[in-house]
């Protein structure tokens, strides 16, 4: 059973974000998710900022946003939340981001292996049918469930 796909509505930013301080400390907020699809929210901060003189965000911090959403997704869409790593990530970049502009991301685990998870990802900052990136991912699963989750008591089935 898979608890990160039970978790509590006000409890799912500390399971999906919280968890990761990275991700935290980007400022990464969980909107949505069903088993194998997860969507993150990216508000706009000026300290992102790759490029002062347009504001947009920097490519590392997308880069990460998708790195982070497509690993999640890929932790609900396991019968049970493992340690997974990633293996490779390919992103086409597409545009900048809009200045002041909310980056989503969505991301999709669409086959999972014994020991492979595949994902895509697109993210948009407002328009869907004008994403700044895509991606497609593959995603190590472990065999064991030493997961951060599990390691930080957040899927412990007893309250």
């Amino acid at each position: 059973m898979n608890l990160l796909n039970q978790a509590p509505p006000e409890q799912r930013q500390k399971y999906f974000v919280g968890i990761v301080p990275h991700s935290h400390a980007l400022g990464f907020r969980y909107v949505d998710h069903t088993p194998g699809r997860v969507v993150f929210d990216l508000p706009y901060r000026e300290d992102l900022v790759g490029d002062p003189v347009a504001g947009t965000i920097h490519g590392g911090v997308i880069t990460t946003m998708v790195d982070a959403v497509c690993g999640q997704a890929v932790l609900t869409a396991l019968r049970e939340v493992r340690r997974i790593a990633t293996l490779d990530l390919r992103i086409d970049y597409l545009r900048p981001a809009r200045a002041g502009a909310t980056v989503r991301c969505v991301a999709e685990c669409y086959r999972v292996t014994r020991q492979v998870a595949f994902t895509r990802a697109v993210a948009h900052d407002g328009d869907e049918a004008d994403p700044l990136a895509t991606s497609a991912g593959t995603f190590m699963v472990f065999d064991d469930t030493q997961s951060s989750h599990a390691a930080a008591g957040l899927l412990d089935p007893k309250p």
